[in-house]
């Protein structure tokens, strides 16, 4: 297991909607390490309709807008995204992303016991940083841990973090079913939230164990995952969470429009979750 945080002065902000993040930060962002950043802008025609990106402040859109132009640079020699366009970045990742935060305030402000200004999350096999990267930009108050499998998404992910100067990052590379056994992550975390990882049954696996009782796993799917909750919820309920809604979220995908599933979790998992690599997707609960 690797971990590693970007250790730099903290942030201060404050919260409110709309718009939903105000990031108050002087802290400046490291200078770019090892590679020069390609210099693509996003469409300014494009940008009006990227609705949740406008609602951030010049400087966290500087921090996406950087974000996506290193992802883009070092896709092209590493397999990060198959997505090669800095607008289409925008519209499947990016917005995608930030549209988990309207949902999850108002379900975890009815829900659970904590401020959601100072969250600590895991984001559950990352990949490039997606959600949680872009979280971290929208919400320098969450404490966010990225966990990630593969050694060349994590080196990615290191640059990525110094590059936009972001100091509420963690990364750790590993399995979800390895450190949710392990005591320093295992049902320590507020939320955990993951994005296109693996059908719900098998992510709430992954995750469920990672959350303290009392918080929220977040699910982010497509437009229509009715028949995936139906299959999920036995699994759901084996491992701790008893509450599943659903709520529609703005999408710039084909559909118009994304699903995050949240389950709160009101009872430990047992312990024998989750089970040995490889297995909760071999055999899913």
């Amino acid at each position: 297991m690797f971990v590693s945080r970007v250790g730099l002065p903290i942030c201060s902000w404050r919260f409110s909607l709309p718009p939903f993040i105000e990031h108050l930060s002087t802290s400046q962002a490291i200078k770019a390490l090892p590679r020069r950043i390609d210099t693509r802008t996003l469409s300014t025609s494009r940008v009006s309709n990227f609705s949740y990106f406008k609602t951030l402040t010049s400087r966290q859109r500087d921090q996406v807008s950087l974000y996506v132009n290193v992802l883009l640079d070092w896709n092209q020699r590493m397999n990060l995204t198959s997505v090669k366009d800095a607008n289409e970045v925008m519209e499947r990742h990016v917005e995608d992303s930030l549209a988990i935060l309207p949902p999850l305030q108002n379900y975890y402000l009815s829900h659970c016991n904590t401020s959601f200004e100072n969250l600590n999350i895991v984001d559950v096999g990352t990949g490039p940083g997606l959600p949680g990267l872009i979280l971290a930009i929208a919400c320098p108050g969450w404490n966010v841990t990225l966990v990630e499998s593969m050694n060349k998404r994590c080196i990615f992910l290191e640059h990525a973090v110094g590059l936009i100067g972001l100091t509420n990052v963690k990364i750790v590379r590993g399995r979800a079913e390895n450190l949710g056994q392990d005591f320093s992550f295992r049902e320590v975390f507020d939320v955990a939230i993951a994005r296109a990882v693996a059908e719900l049954r098998v992510l709430a696996e992954y995750c469920l164990p990672f959350v303290r009782v009392g918080g929220a796993f977040v699910a982010a799917k497509g437009h229509d995952p009715q028949e995936e909750v139906r299959n999920a919820e036995k699994a759901i309920q084996l491992l701790g969470a008893s509450v599943l809604q659903l709520f529609s979220v703005e999408s710039q995908g084909p559909y118009g429009k994304r699903t995050a599933i949240i389950c709160l979790k009101d009872r430990p998992t047992p312990r024998k979750y989750p089970r040995d690599p490889g297995t909760p997707a071999k055999a899913p609960l």
